[in-house]
């Protein structure tokens, strides 16, 4: 078993060995054992189901909502000669079908699908002809309500399980406090089944406590080269300057909205600092220019919101900058966890103000809309998307939000959180960040595809190239490049578009051009408005648990004395992490330690000083001249303990 894991990781990755945890979590799910891992951003997440599926017979199932990253993971087998699909927001109908009956009917590995996808009929129809023998949970948190990234679909998977009794899971997460960690265990056990041996599980029945029957791997959240640092602040893109300025390298610049983004760079580019803005409201042409950019190192600086980073595994980022606070820790150790993969010292620096403690306060009232707010942002989208009562359901629906806003004179903020409150309810699901590239499939005999050209001899060098540049373009959709194809041709990449549009119309060809607009899925039919029902007490729960965590990011923020590594840590359960040594609070600690001599010198400049009078504290310290405040406060603190000293409330200082 260990050579045949090691071959298949030389084979396919071109790595001689494993990371840390890979190899015990692979030879657990070899095993047929429920597994979490716990793998920091840049872990090796994937690995981890990708090997023991190439181990054994059979297709993995792989659940996870970023569509971006399963399109990327499913190119990335390709090219390694592994078969995978995926199916996600935006496809047809007939594309999910094609899509299905290809992967039940090849030897297909690798099968990405979204969770909502769980629950429509096609899947179940398609399931039983789907040899799946491993379900990979990636983004595991979202299956637990009281995480900080909830999505309803994802508490479909249970019963998933049991059209697929023997069949283990490995949940993946990246941060998972210890609640959501028992929360995700919970979600996804299965119900109790009979024995069955082989791969697809020598498991036991399941016990009460399913907490318990499963295999958790932790990797530690120690970062020990990355040097997180908090800056309290008046001019944010001063600092941000300087910060640019004295740490060379690649950058990331996080920012909460989106305007921020473009008007940061703009400054930066005023100083001749390379940046560019990234956010969700890009074409994907232009999202993907932008990040091709920053990964090729053309472009220092990224400015954007939490829509870049994911699925980018760029080790060489040696600042993130947040200028903004994020909500909560989980996604403030994701975001600042993108610099240094490389192992190499990194920085990871964010900048407040009284206000954004402020705004991050009050977050929760805007983040949980009222029940009202809710269903009037549900009427407004029905009849924006002409939806009558009674239909839509498992229907998808290109939604432009900004139009969507301008037209029904809507907040924003109170949209977005209400759909999120509708999506959570499972009443709908919102997919801002689409791209399905264009795909063309000849739906026509070679024969006939002869004589077509014979009499359309105008379209003969589209045809020759697509059968040139695309292989089994005859036997399912293949995703395109007309950009590419026009450059081939020499041609107008509008005329290009018009003649596949042509060959479409001809039924020569099966082509769909790109989709990169949002999408919106009822998971329901359209009901009236007023009948929607929020279920009160967990979404009070849900606000509670937020409310919590932005305490405690509040707390991260004015810790002055803990190691940021150390809290970090405690925060996701890992209790054993060492001061790093290099976060502020580390400087800081190191800075007002003391040596013997020193204490011993100071100790007697002052009780010198204050032998023959009182003195206020700022006298002292300017008597104290070239000490630092920090290192002669401790002493004071220690004389006054001891009794040597009297320092009373308004800052005098005398002898005993």
């Amino acid at each position: 078993m260990k050579s045949s894991i090691h071959d298949i990781l030389k084979q396919y990755w071109g790595f001689e060995t494993f990371r840390p945890l890979q190899e015990d979590i692979i030879n657990t799910v070899l095993e047929g054992k429920d597994t979490l891992a716990l793998l920091p951003t840049g872990g090796g997440k994937s690995i981890c189901y990708q090997v023991p599926a190439m181990a054994r017979e059979g297709m993995c199932l792989v659940v996870s909502p970023l569509i971006a990253l399963m399109k990327d993971q499913v190119e990335n087998l390709r090219r390694k000669n592994i078969t995978a699909f995926a199916i996600f927001s935006g496809m047809s109908r007939k594309e999910v079908i094609h899509t299905f009956k290809v992967a039940s009917e090849s030897n297909c590995k690798f099968l990405y699908v979204s969770p909502e996808r769980l629950e429509t009929s096609l899947f179940k129809e398609y399931l039983p002809g789907l040899d799946i023998r491993l379900i990979a949970v990636d983004e595991a948190h979202c299956i637990s309500q009281w995480g900080y990234d909830f999505r309803p679909s994802y508490l479909k998977i249970a019963a998933l399980r049991e059209e697929l009794p023997n069949v283990p899971v490995l949940a993946l997460s990246a941060s998972a406090t210890p609640e959501v960690q028992k929360d995700i265990c919970e979600k996804l056990s299965p119900h109790p089944q009979p024995l069955s041996k082989g791969w697809r599980g020598e498991r036991t029945p399941q016990s009460k406590d399913s907490f318990a029957d499963w295999k958790i791997f932790r990797q530690s959240f120690e970062r020990p080269n990355l040097s997180y640092s908090i800056f309290n602040i008046d001019s944010k893109i001063n600092k941000i300057i300087e910060v640019l300025r004295k740490v060379s390298g690649s950058a990331i610049i996080y920012c909460r909205s989106r305007k921020r983004t473009q008007e940061i760079s703009a400054l930066l580019q005023l100083q001749n600092i390379p940046a560019d803005f990234y956010h969700a409201g890009l074409v994907q042409e232009e999202r993907s220019r932008k990040q091709e950019a920053w990964i090729n190192n053309t472009m220092r600086v990224m400015v954007c919101t939490n829509a870049f980073g994911l699925g980018i595994d760029k080790p060489d980022v040696r600042i993130v900058i947040h200028a903004d606070v994020p909500d909560c820790l989980e996604n403030y150790y994701q975001e600042a966890g993108r610099a240094g993969r490389d192992g190499k010292i990194s920085y990871a620096v964010l900048l407040f103000d009284k206000r954004d403690i402020n705004e991050l306060e009050e977050l929760s009232a805007l983040r949980f809309p009222s029940q009202d707010d809710i269903r009037n942002i549900y009427q407004a989208v029905a009849n924006y998307l002409q939806i009558p009562t009674g239909s839509g359901e498992n229907q998808y629906f290109d939604f432009d939000i900004s139009d969507f806003l301008r037209k029904f004179k809507l907040p924003g903020h109170t949209t977005l959180y209400s759909l999120k409150a509708l999506e959570q309810e499972g009443w709908l699901a919102f997919n801002e960040q689409v791209f399905i590239p264009s795909t063309v499939m000849f739906t026509t005999s070679k024969d006939y595809l002869y004589s077509f050209e014979k009499e359309n001899q105008q379209l003969e060098p589209v045809l020759k190239t697509l059968l040139r540049a695309y292989e089994g373009i005859f036997d399912q959709p293949v995703s395109i490049s007309e950009k590419m194809l026009a450059g081939l041709m020499k041609k107008d990449m509008d005329d290009l578009k018009k003649q596949l549009s042509q060959l479409h119309q001809s039924g020569v060809i099966d082509y769909q051009p790109q989709k990169d607009t949002p999408q919106l899925y009822m998971l329901r039919s359209r009901i009236k408005s007023e009948d929607i029902t929020i279920n009160m007490v967990a979404y009070t729960k849900r606000k509670e648990q937020f409310q919590r965590r932005m305490k405690q990011m509040v707390r991260y923020i004015n810790e002055e004395g803990e190691c940021r590594s150390r809290i970090i840590g405690s925060y996701f359960g890992d209790t054993a992490i060492r001061p790093c040594g290099i976060c502020d609070n580390c400087f800081r600690q190191k800075a007002t330690t003391l040596t013997k001599e020193e204490f011993e010198t100071l100790h007697h400049r002052i009780i010198n000083i204050v032998k023959y009078e009182s003195l206020h504290t700022k006298d002292l310290l300017l008597k104290l001249n070239g000490i630092k405040k920090e290192k002669a406060w401790k002493v004071l603190e220690f004389l006054q303990a001891e009794n040597k000293i009297e320092l009373d409330a308004d800052g005098w200082v005398k002898l005993k």
